[in-house]
Order: structure tokens, then C-alpha cells, then sequence
């Protein structure tokens, strides 16, 4: 497993923490703006984890692709940025 992946993995355990302890947060009626505080951070935190797979991906993968003598290669990933890019833009 490599350190990027072990990276990943514990922040998305930490993330799994902090739903955990929303979920308790809401169960015991908690103020609802100490609610909001902690889904924030958990949206925040997992906007760290897309960017960093983000990153990953366009230095292995998409760098390989747009290397690559295949044009329909280099046009599928281009064409899942842009899908992804679209869908940014929606939320």
C-alpha cells in the first residue's frame, strides 16, 4: 500500500469518526449549530480527500493518457475532466 493510500485511508477513517459523532450529536438533540459546525468540517475534510485523489489522478493517469499515441485515450480522459468539472459547477 503506498504512503498516498495510507494517507487517504486515514482521513477517511477520521471522516467516518466525525459522521459518527454527528450522528450521536443529532440522537441526543445537540444545538443545532454545533451540528452545522461539525458537518462543515466534515465536507472540508472530505474536499481534502478530492483533491488529493484529484491530484493522484493527474499525475498518473491522465499524464499517461495524454502521453499515449491513442487519441481516443487522450479524449476519454479529457472528456471525464471535463464530466467532472460540469458536475463541480452543479453543486
Amino acid at each position: 500500500m503506498s504512503q498516498d493510500t495510507t494517507t487517504l485511508l486515514r482521513r477517511l477513517r477520521t471522516i467516518e469518526g466525525h459522521v459518527r459523532a454527528v450522528q450521536r450529536m443529532v440522537e441526543e438533540e445537540a444545538y443545532c449549530i454545533d451540528i452545522i459546525h461539525q458537518t462543515q468540517a466534515i465536507k472540508s475534510a472530505l474536499n481534502k480527500v478530492e483533491e488529493q485523489v484529484l491530484a493522484d489522478h493527474l499525475q498518473g493517469c491522465v499524464t499517461t493518457a495524454i502521453r499515449s499515441d491513442e487519441a481516443a485515450e487522450r479524449e476519454r480522459v479529457i472528456g471525464e475532466l471535463m464530466d467532472l468539472f460540469k458536475a463541480s459547477n452543479k453543486r
